[in-house]
């Protein structure tokens, strides 16, 4: 789906150009929750023609770093979206401090110096335990709470020892460096900068509240079955249960790129979701079932083998050589191309069977079967075993071919590969429910690795011809190539696939997408 088609809101004509923003703290990486907010935001301005900016949130200095930044503003172009201007919070430090002192001489605030159970207890004690009453330092003087607050600018207090909606946090800030010593919190911050930048419209999820510019609320988007949040990830990485934030078995959105989804997929899951107040929480085979029907008709096909066994065909000469048509797809516009048909074969271990039976209909000894676009059946004759596994590396075959006495050519040799086979992070469908953690359900198998896979030479021909599907966002701008996991295809009766970024001339590293959905008719 093209970013133009991205879910949309309506709104009153009063208003002259629209205005939105995208707002992201850049305290981690964005998750695909955050797409559904991308596509809303970026969709809705550029519906009404108007604009959206990238705001970043930076009012948090210890958990914001650069790789956030830099990973955010490379994930919105990825997905096809580019912001009028990008923004900070963090330059209108000034002014909102300015804002903060007026709202003290209004008598609109005061400073506080409760602890966090302190405000609790105030609020009720929770569950409404006993009735609420007011905070004791409610009623100070405004020249009082003037003064506390210039000392918490000062750098008077510690962490959390005073507070008047802005935190009062020590550290090096990323762009304002050791200027401030305390920081707006990020429900101060938002809404008035929201205004100092003439946001005409606040597109937010629900948990934010009402105010001015106006607001329009949807529901947040979660996924069952995984983890989306930073400190969670942070534990299954330092436990060694993934191997960093681009895990593909992770969803953030840096990990789904690596994994190849394309970024049309995930705007075109957004946009079949709608736009709701409720909190819409979706299990991972509906996202995977509609990166399956995105890729169906835009991607091509060639054939792929997991765990290869050779076949040779006895009767065949060792020079034999027979160049077989295949199409890139079912499409007549992806075109053709042609593979080599040789003395030696390869097939899928689980194609052969040592012995026949009636539910099996693949490769057995003295059974018969066609292979795709070769003219004549092969049979099996015989197979080899290794004596240390048991089993089998080698399968013997005949060939029906006709004589026309023709020449042969060296044949192209398939290339090797390693696979990477993704299956679900937990084996629970609510890992944060279970009662002793979500790491006790962490799944064992949820990579496997495919190391002595082969693929047809067909490869390098799609890579030359990528991004599949074709879309500008995922050429590199320098170098105007496709970046590696644009390199997309379905792996025949497999899966769908892309290379992955650490993919060298010497070496071909596959990541899986997704898997096929079978056909429960077919065998």
């Amino acid at each position: 789906m093209d970013p133009s088609e991205a879910t949309t809101l309506t709104g009153p004509e009063s208003i002259g150009k629209v205005v939105t923003r995208f707002p992201p703290e850049p305290n981690g990486f964005l998750h695909l929750g955050h797409s559904k907010a991308i596509a809303i935001d970026f969709g809705f301005a550029r519906f009404h023609g108007g604009d959206c900016n990238l705001r970043f949130d930076d009012t948090n200095p210890s958990a914001e770093e650069e790789r956030y930044f830099v990973a955010i503003e490379e994930v919105i172009s990825w997905l096809g979206f580019k912001p009028t201007k990008i923004t900070y919070s963090s330059d209108n430090f000034d002014r909102l401090y300015e804002l903060a002192e007026d709202l003290i001489s209004r008598d609109g605030a005061y400073v506080y110096h409760c602890s966090k159970n302190e405000i609790i207890d105030q609020r009720g004690g929770g569950k409404g335990a006993h009735a609420r009453y007011a905070c004791p330092h409610r009623n100070h003087p405004i020249e009082e709470s003037l003064a506390e607050f210039r000392a918490m600018r000062d750098g008077k207090y510690e962490p959390q020892q005073a507070t008047l909606h802005t935190e009062d946090k020590k550290g090096i800030h990323y762009r304002t460096g050791d200027k401030w010593k305390i920081y707006p919190t990020y429900d101060f911050t938002h809404c008035l900068v929201d205004s100092i930048e003439g946001v005409t419209y606040s597109l937010c999820t629900t948990e934010l509240g009402v105010y001015r510019p106006m607001q329009r609320e949807f529901g947040r988007l979660n996924l069952a079955g995984t983890i989306l949040s930073k400190r969670k990830i942070s534990a299954l990485i330092s436990g060694g249960h993934v191997h960093d934030w681009d895990d593909p078995r992770l969803y953030t959105l840096i990990t789904l790129r690596r994994r190849g989804v394309p970024p049309g997929a995930i705007l075109s899951f957004v946009n079949e979701l709608g736009v709701t107040k409720a909190t819409t929480t979706i299990e991972i085979k509906r996202f995977e079932q509609c990166i399956r029907r995105y890729l169906e008709t835009s991607v091509p096909r060639l054939m792929l083998i997991l765990d290869p066994i050779p076949v040779v065909i006895e009767n065949l000469p060792d020079d034999f050589l027979e160049m077989i048509e295949l199409p890139f797809s079912k499409e007549p516009e992806f075109g053709v191309h042609t593979v080599p048909f040789t003395k030696t074969i390869y097939i899928d271990r689980f194609d052969f069977r040592e012995e026949a039976s009636k539910d099996f209909f693949r490769l057995t000894p003295g059974t018969s079967v066609g292979l795709l676009k070769v003219p004549s059946p092969i049979t099996a004759t015989s197979f080899d075993k290794d004596p240390a596994s048991g089993l089998v590396i080698r399968v013997h075959a005949t060939y029906e071919r006709p004589e026309d006495g023709s020449k042969f050519k060296k044949p192209k040799t398939p290339i090797k590969a390693l696979v990477r086979v993704y299956n679900p992070l937990f084996t629970s469908d609510n890992p944060d429910s279970h009662p002793n953690s979500f790491l006790s359900v962490v799944n064992p198998n949820s990579e496997e690795v495919f190391r002595n896979a082969i693929i047809e030479t067909g490869l390098k021909e799609i890579a030359q011809k990528a991004p599949w599907p074709r879309r500008k966002s995922e050429k590199d701008v320098v170098l105007n190539e496709a970046t590696p996991e644009s390199v997309r295809f379905q792996g025949m009766r497999v899966g769908y696939f892309c290379l992955d970024r650490d993919t060298s001339e010497e070496n071909v590293i596959l990541n899986r997408i997704t898997s096929l959905k079978e056909d429960p008719k077919k065998v």
